[in-house]
């Protein structure tokens, strides 16, 4: 029985869980996997995730609610780093590529993949995922309402070692101002064309038409941000208002229509699919989250009946 899945959150590696899952079962995917930074040499779970945060809690870092500490931050720019930064890398591209080839098996011919990413590696899971099967459509680009340099501003670091050419220095920095995140876009291959994809699985578009009757475009932007609750403990929650949009392009409005996150972390696609009166099914591979998803989606209001069906 394929309902088996059906509004289900599965603690396991999503790997395994999506090889016990049927062919051309999934009418979507969002999600937001561990990007590559956060990935090396690590186990992706909880007590890893707060022992890197507990790390610059007391530190001058910008930003104190993101993991980071994977070792391809700091140190010498010799061949060694850049060795290690390159084998990270192709390993963070055969991971994103064993998930993408069970995703592929269990996708809809035309099923939409929607997939978040820092713009830094944002290429290598594109890549992954074509090379998996799927093909290329889109790079939607999220902009957040602020952005945080987070490089050497070389002006305050040779003014602080007495360096004489920090006067010339003025505005020179080592990255750009972080404003937005990518969510790159692929699609199965259609079964010949849009038409006959649709009329056999009810998939292949995307809903373009906004409540202001524009067209929409690949910039999702003004995006209300959430005060998450006090139970929620995940540190790298996606706004409900940004999944919602997401599920509200992505996710076919016919009956029979399923959403996966092979990575809900704390559920908002979830939550973002069941608010609409989707069938969803999420997977996460911490067991400490699972409690938080299933709480959220009890607390969760169904507002099925404001997205019509095909």
């Amino acid at each position: 029985m394929t309902d088996q899945f059906l509004n289900k959150i599965i603690n396991a590696d999503c790997r395994e869980a999506m090889s016990k899952m049927p062919d051309n079962y999934i009418s979507a995917c969002i999600t937001d996997p561990p990007y590559n930074y956060e990935f090396i040499g690590h186990k992706w779970d909880d007590k890893e995730i707060q022992r890197r945060k507990d790390n610059v809690k007391n530190s001058n870092t910008l930003v104190k609610n993101i993991p980071y500490g994977s070792g391809l931050s700091g140190g010498v720019r010799n061949k060694r780093w850049y060795q290690k930064n390159r084998d990270n890398i192709l390993e963070y591209e055969k991971w994103c590529f064993d998930w993408a080839t069970e995703l592929y098996r269990i996708c809809k011919p035309g099923a939409t993949v929607a997939v978040f990413n820092s713009t830094r590696t944002v290429a290598h899971v594109q890549v992954a995922l074509e090379k998996a099967g799927f093909y290329a459509r889109d790079m939607v680009v999220y902009r957040r309402t602020s952005g945080i340099p987070k490089g050497i501003n070389m002006e305050k670091k040779l003014g602080k070692m007495g360096n004489p050419k920090s006067a010339d220095m003025k505005g020179w920095h080592s990255c750009l101002r972080s404003e937005w995140e990518a969510i790159c876009v692929l699609q199965k291959p259609l079964q010949n064309n849009y038409i006959e994809t649709l009329l056999e699985y009810d998939t292949g578009l995307f809903y373009t038409e906004m409540s202001d009757g524009g067209f929409q475009s690949n910039i999702l932007e003004n995006i209300k941000r959430d005060k998450p609750a006090n139970y929620n403990i995940h540190c790298t929650v996606k706004p409900l208002d940004l999944m919602q949009r997401l599920v509200e392009i992505f996710v076919p409005r016919a009956e029979g229509s399923i959403v996966l996150d092979p990575f809900a972390g704390s559920g908002t696609t979830l939550v973002a699919a069941k608010s609409y009166g989707i069938d969803y099914i999420g997977i996460e591979i911490e067991p400490s989250y699972i409690e938080i998803i299933e709480q959220r989606l009890a607390e969760t209001n169904d507002l099925q009946g404001t997205l019509q069906l095909f």
